[in-house]
């Protein structure tokens, strides 16, 4: 009797099929870039080239990445070589050896060339920093079947990808994987990569802009590649990786070594010395910490235990942050008021000098103030894991008799709500400065929501929360009010609502549910306040009080935009920029949490040019100043448009 497959059967082998041909294409195809100069055959040049390609591709395969520069100026050249994570130590060191033919002969005599093959990147060039023609070089690959439920897919793929590209900038070898469920069948596979000798900004930035123009390209397919001189990412939906990779990290990257004779080897009394000196020392230093931190136990600066009942690990980390109160004393002037930086509701907050010339912030908190040891443990453990640079970094904790105080990094420029909502102060946060302080912002709270050790919804987001340093970049600040959400929680619901009301979401002013949604409902308000240079709420000349998003979208219906923006920031702004970055923020204000876009979706939307965005409703009102009471308004009738389909489509590589 003949058997008959069935159609998801049919389906399953054709998707597989295709799958492996993709693969196989992928693989095959030798992407390259040659610059129009070209080097005088035979010339110095030319050696140096050849010799630094089979320097790379010798060492390049040890740790997945080589830099190397050969010869001196006018002749000098430099070199990069990069192996996708996917690969192993033997498949690496093939593929660069057949790299560097193939790069031979793609670029036979260009001055300068890179090129993909095979899973693996070769570069060299006159210049060690990337050209621009380089740096705007990308290919496009991908899946030409079409996925079910593209919405959804998107919605999934931004979300997985976007917090990849976070991660990977903020790790040391700037690289991720990673998974995400589509469906209960189907899984999004995800893998992002950096040149290792990059800066994370630029890592990030490259990673963002490839993710977003892969979704325009690409919308609705199943999975591709996107490649250039700086970055690499893919996305696919079958297992093109080793799940270990998930938690693995590639080895650090070791000196160059010269090669070793060959021959007998002979351990050598300065190796002998080497090894034994270190070992030596560290044990004497480890010993003198030790008799330290036995004395100061001694001495009664740490009876009062800061973590009654808690973990041990955080008591470790915690004690390892105590600063002793004389040190604080002599940094601040013995708190003098001319060192005072500002006071909030749980206390003042003053600048420092410590006795190694770091400048410090000390949040003194009074004893009357509503944070307690409490908030002051959450704050200090919450903090002292946190390393992003969005976020302020704490360096201390003090706890001697009734001071309770807090050491923190200084940040000169203040809080945003003293130069935003300062008329003669205001002209210094331009257009370009605005967006970077909403992009920076957006990054990290991206962080604490989704790539932190820990997931934490802030609570209390508002712009005098929001640190800026010299360069006016954003720092997050006052965890005291956070809250940790572990494993797959997503929402809490607590009887003690804290927070700002004007930045706090319906549904957390209402039923005390808080969760990522209410954070991003925080950022919202936030952005709008800094687009148009005005408070939550503001009075007008007749003496009413206006709540900003009614304002606000009392211009969007009116498709009159452009006129909420501040009035310091003249015409000096891009209006498709102002407009997009309105456009989110409503959307981040929408009365429904399930309606706001999680802070992956923001970090894309604030990435692509391109991507297109829902259409926002009308947003919540309840917490307008004359409702805060009463519950608001929760007129919701107009319904969010689900995101536009790009109908553009490249069904081969192409340029950027």
């Amino acid at each position: 009797m003949a058997s008959h497959s069935s159609p998801q059967s049919s389906l399953y082998l054709f998707l597989l099929f295709f799958a492996t041909i993709f693969q196989l294409a992928t693989s095959a195809n030798i992407l390259f870039k040659c610059s129009d100069s070209n080097f005088t055959m035979n010339s110095t040049y030319q050696s140096n080239r050849n010799q630094l390609l089979s320097n790379l591709s010798s060492a390049g395969w040890r740790t997945g990445f080589s830099f190397q520069t050969l010869g001196e100026d006018p002749d000098q050249i430099f070199g990069r070589a990069l192996c996708n994570v996917v690969l192993n130590s033997s498949d690496c060191q093939t593929c660069l050896l057949n790299a560097v033919e193939a790069i031979k002969t793609n670029c036979s005599s260009s001055t300068r060339g890179g090129l993909w093959y095979d899973n693996c990147f070769l570069r060299y060039s006159d210049t060690n920093s990337i050209t621009s023609d380089e740096k705007s070089w990308s290919r496009i690959l991908y899946n030409v079947a079409d996925i079910s439920n593209a919405d959804k897919f998107e919605e999934v793929y931004s979300n997985l990808m976007g917090s990849l590209a976070d991660r990977a900038a903020n790790s040391t070898n700037l690289f991720k994987v990673g998974t995400a469920k589509f469906t209960g069948s189907i899984t999004l596979y995800g893998l992002v990569q950096c040149i290792r000798d990059i800066s994370p900004d630029d890592c990030y930035t490259c990673l963002q802009q490839y993710i977003g123009q892969f979704q325009v390209n690409a919308w609705g397919k199943q999975g591709g590649v996107m490649l250039g001189f700086q970055c690499y990412m893919r996305n696919d939906i079958y297992q093109y990786f080793n799940l270990s990779l998930i938690n693995a990290t590639p080895p650090a990257l070791p000196p160059e070594l010269p090669p070793q004779p060959k021959g007998k080897k002979k351990t050598s009394t300065g190796t002998i010395l080497a090894i034994t000196i270190p070992l030596v020392l560290a044990f004497v230093l480890i010993a003198g910490l030790c008799v330290c931190f036995l004395k100061r136990r001694k001495s009664g600066l740490m009876t009062k235990p800061l973590l009654n009942g808690s973990n041990p690990d955080e008591i470790i980390s915690a004690e390892s942050l105590f600063i002793d109160l004389s040190v604080l004393r002599v940094a601040t002037i013995n708190f003098a008021e001319e060192n005072k930086l500002g006071e909030g509701g749980f206390g003042a907050v003053y600048k420092g000098v410590l006795p190694d010339g770091r400048e410090i912030a000390v949040k003194r908190l009074s004893q009357n103030s509503g944070q307690g040891l409490g908030e002051l443990k959450n704050e200090l453990i919450l903090v002292a894991k946190l390393q992003h640079k969005n976020l302020v970094r704490l360096l201390g904790v003090c706890l001697e008799g009734q001071e309770k105080l807090l050491v923190y990094e200084y940040v000169p420029n203040k809080s945003l709500d003293q130069i935003l909502f300062d008329p003669e102060k205001r002209h210094l946060l331009d257009w370009k400065k605005r967006y970077m302080i909403i992009c920076g912002i957006a990054r990290g709270l991206l962080y604490l929501h989704e790539d932190s050790q820990l997931r934490i919804i802030h609570r209390d987001l508002k712009a005098s929360n929001i640190l800026l340093n010299v360069e006016m970049n954003p720092k997050i600040s006052d965890f005291g009010m956070a809250r940790l959400f572990g494993g797959d929680q997503t929402q809490q619901i607590t009887s003690r609502v804290v927070g700002t009301f004007g930045y706090m979401a319906p549904e957390y002013v209402m039923r005390g549910q808080f969760s990522i949604k209410s954070d991003v409902f925080s950022y919202g308000v936030l952005v709008l306040e800094i687009i148009t240079g005005k408070k939550n709420s503001s009075t007008l000349e007749n003496d009413e009080t206006e709540y900003l998003l009614s304002f606000v979208w009392q211009h969007w219906t009116n498709g009159r935009i452009t006129e909420v923006a501040d009035p310091s920031l003249g015409q000096h702004y891009p209006s498709s920029e102002l407009l997009r970055c309105t456009q989110m923020a409503l959307l981040c204000v929408q009365e429904n949490p399930a309606d706001r876009p999680t802070m992956s979706n923001v970090a894309v939307m604030l990435s692509s040019e391109t991507m297109s965005l829902q259409t926002p409703s009308k947003p919540a009102f309840c917490i307008a100043k004359s409702s805060i009471r009463g519950g608001g308004n929760t007129d919701s009738s107009s319904k969010s448009v689900p995101m536009t389909q790009n109908e553009v489509s490249i069904t081969d590589i192409e340029p950027r």
